[in-house]
């Protein structure tokens, strides 16, 4: 079964409920839950009313990233699991398989939010969808409509 559970949390609605979907199966089969969140590298980048994203804006996303990270850590730990949490910087799918590979993750939960408009789902990309492409191991997709 699943000894080590990685989750992908990025705080959305879909994130949370995969939140409480790792928890469970993670009680179920008494596995380790690792929690990542990952800020996109395009964040360096950017640009804001054409200024070039500064220090002070990145630190400031960063802090966001980071406490969405300890929500998702900090729920799971009141509900009695040993999480562990961690924040990383890249691309999100590269990120996310990368990591897996790292701590040996049996399994990967990612939510997904199904878009209504094909523009949408069309300029979003899906990370899930991607991410079943490059995972080293099981990936299970939470759907929320």
């Amino acid at each position: 079964m699943y000894k080590k559970i990685l989750l992908a949390y990025d705080g959305s609605e879909a994130g949370q409920k995969a939140l409480l979907s790792s928890g469970d199966l993670a009680q179920w089969s008494q596995s380790e839950l690792s929690l990542i969140a990952v800020m996109p590298s395009s964040l360096n980048v950017m640009s804001v009313e054409g200024a070039s994203y500064d220090g002070e804006l990145l630190e400031i996303e960063k802090r966001q990233y980071q406490a969405v990270l300890n929500e998702g850590v900090a729920r799971l730990a009141a509900l009695g699991h040993a999480v562990s949490g961690q924040l990383l910087n890249g691309d999100p799918v590269d990120q996310i398989a990368r990591h897996a590979r790292t701590i040996g993750a049996d399994l990967i939960v990612v939510g997904h939010k199904h878009l209504d408009s094909w523009a949408a789902r069309w300029w979003s990309g899906s990370i899930s969808k991607a991410l079943v492409e490059h995972a080293p191991c099981s990936v299970l997709v939470v759907i929320v409509r």
